[in-house]
């Protein structure tokens, strides 16, 4: 098996490839993990804000499309994907613990570390294995057809974390549409926030919590919880 990494965009089966498109978003990651690197304050909350757009709607595209695929059509489907939903897991673990801390919290450094070391593994055990096994399970077609079902899905997915939410269905089919909303909802918000008049920017504040809030009641109905065999959720 050759590493999606280095094959051409004709051996991933053409630019609407679901291998295409994860590779695109994954050298996107790479950029982000780069310019993340050396930067503080302000700087460093904008690069990690982009990287968190991007890597969460991903991943929920892929745990809702390619992994119950996977498990379908290889005999060792179930251990491949849960090894990357428990890194998805402590993605969504790290980045809330982030968002906590303070900018001065002594265990910020260690978790942004531990951030971009998963995030790496990740995409190494997607290219390396996980895709690579795909690509001979199925053809180029389903490929495609995959490719199209995957980039619908991650226009409609949360972009924020959400560590107490199942990272297979029914949990996460059942919450992923009004987290996407009230996501998607408050980075509208916030983007607003920042070039508000300084007046408007506490009421602009006080919507985007709102809206958390909303989302940590989604988060913790029962169903979303259901469907981790074993358990990757909080």
């Amino acid at each position: 098996m050759r590493s999606i990494a280095d094959q051409t965009i004709d051996e991933l089966g053409g630019p609407g490839s679901v291998l295409a498109r994860q590779r695109a978003d994954h050298i996107e990651l790479d950029r982000l993990l780069q310019q993340l690197d050396g930067t503080t304050g302000a700087a460093q909350e904008e690069v990690l804000t982009r990287i968190d757009r991007l890597v969460f709607s991903h991943a929920f595209a892929e745990e809702t499309v390619l992994w119950p695929v996977l498990r379908r059509v290889l005999p060792d489907g179930e251990a491949l994907t849960l090894r990357v939903e428990e890194e998805h897991q402590e993605v969504n673990e790290l980045v809330t613990a982030l968002e906590a801390d303070g900018p001065d919290d002594p265990r910020r450094p260690a978790r942004l570390a531990r951030l971009v070391e998963v995030l790496r593994e990740d995409v190494r055990d997607e290219e390396d294995v996980l895709f690579p096994r795909l690509q001979e399970a199925v053809s180029v077609e389903e490929l495609r057809r995959l490719g199209r079902r995957w980039e619908l899905m991650r226009r409609l997915s949360p972009t924020r974390p959400h560590p107490t939410v199942s990272r297979r269905p029914p949990g996460n089919a059942f919450s992923g549409l009004p987290l996407s909303v009230l996501d998607r909802t408050r980075d509208l918000v916030d983007a607003g926030v920042r070039r508000a008049p300084e007046q408007l920017v506490p009421v602009g504040a006080a919507v985007s919590k709102g809206l958390a809030a909303l989302a940590d009641v989604v988060e913790r109905i029962p169903l979303s919880r259901k469907g981790d065999q074993p358990p990757t959720s909080r």
